[in-house]
């Protein structure tokens, strides 16, 4: 029988992770159009596809197979478990999707992954020094999701052992709680992550701004830590409980991803968010009112001391200047006598407070 409460916790998460990516759709194309959705919005719906078949998967490894796998078994057990019987056939099935699991699992990361490295490459388009940087996270993102994958399906040969329960098939041919599974994935997650954070973080921490709304965008784009927590937390607790591996490492799988959705949108939602719930938010100032004398009506405050007008068609300096084209789109510039500036463009109506990012 199925445990409700897994159940009820997965079809949860999936149900949040499926409302923030339409959340991100809805920012991106109000704020560039469905014609000029770029990579990062194709990735993250790649992940979310792959997230929904590995929340499928987790919930047939419950409520099909009880959490049955070919792991968790003594010698006695295996050679007397009938091989036409429902149990045995029980722990087949759930060792295939657990290794089908894994598979799915790795997809919702690396793509993920790569929506953020793409998200920095539009980011700091003006910023040439950090190309070769992104490349390289392209790269080394292509060839670890490849040697998690291939590690996943070929750690075990021949591959049927993957689900063999009779006789004990050895601890890396039962998907469930194979230790080259879960230590390459662990080790090559937590690597890409890291390598990721090196990206944004130094920028951000010399970005000419103020502290706490340097403090916020670094919070924002430091969602990857959390990540990072959740794989180690998910491989000890897996590893401490050999006899429910198969439903922990089904649902703990699960609740990483759904932390990976959650962050690897937030920073493109979060301008709307934050114009649901305005004050609540303390890391970025509200829009405030008033503006100065000479500023065109549904202009909002950068982080510069310019204004920017509604719609992304010009940003106006103190004096009611336009000097420079914004294009709906956020940009992190270098300016040769202030330093980086991180220049977020964000539209406001004031009937429907609609707030559109790039």
């Amino acid at each position: 029988m199925a445990n409700m409460d897994r159940v009820v916790e997965l079809f949860t998460l999936l149900g949040l992770s499926i409302l923030v990516v339409i959340l991100r759709m809805f920012v991106r194309i109000q704020a560039v159009g469905l014609r000029r959705l770029e990579a990062d919005d194709f990735l993250v719906m790649l992940g979310m596809a792959a997230f929904i078949a590995e929340s499928t998967l987790a919930y047939q490894v419950n409520a099909w197979y009880d959490g049955f796998a070919n792991s968790g078994m003594t010698e006695d057990h295996r050679a007397t478990l009938d091989p036409n019987g429902e149990e045995y056939m029980k722990r087949v099935d759930g060792s295939k999707t657990q290794m089908a699991g894994w598979v799915m699992y790795a997809l919702v990361l690396w793509s993920l992954k790569a929506a953020m490295c793409s998200l920095f490459l539009r980011l700091t388009s003006r910023l040439g020094s950090y190309k070769i940087r992104i490349q390289i996270g392209f790269g080394l993102l292509l060839v670890t999701w490849l040697s998690v994958t291939l590690a996943i399906i070929f750690s075990c040969t021949p591959i049927y052992k993957n689900w063999q329960v009779y006789p004990d098939p050895g601890l890396n041919c039962q998907p469930a709680l194979s230790r080259i599974n879960i230590f390459v994935t662990l080790l090559l997650n937590v690597a890409t992550d890291l390598y990721l954070l090196t990206i944004p973080l130094p920028l951000l921490w010399s970005a000419n701004i103020k502290p706490m709304r340097k403090l916020g965008l670094i919070l924002l784009f430091s969602g990857a830590v959390f990540v990072m927590l959740a794989g180690v937390l998910r491989c000890v607790l897996i590893l401490a409980n050999d006899q429910t591996g198969a439903i922990d490492g089904s649902a703990w799988a699960v609740r990483e991803t759904f932390v990976a959705v959650m962050t690897t949108n937030l920073p493109v939602i979060f301008p709307l968010i934050k114009g649901w719930i305005g004050s609540c938010f303390g890391i970025i100032s509200s829009i405030k009112e008033s503006r100065p004398t000479g500023v065109p009506h549904g202009s909002i405050p950068l982080p510069d001391g310019s204004w920017s007008r509604k719609g992304g068609q010009s940003r106006f300096d103190n004096a009611g200047n336009t000097f420079v084209h914004t294009g709906s789109q956020e940009r992190i510039v270098d300016a040769p006598n202030d330093g980086i500036k991180v220049e977020m463009n964000i539209e406001v109506s004031r009937s429907d407070r609609k707030l559109e990012e790039a």
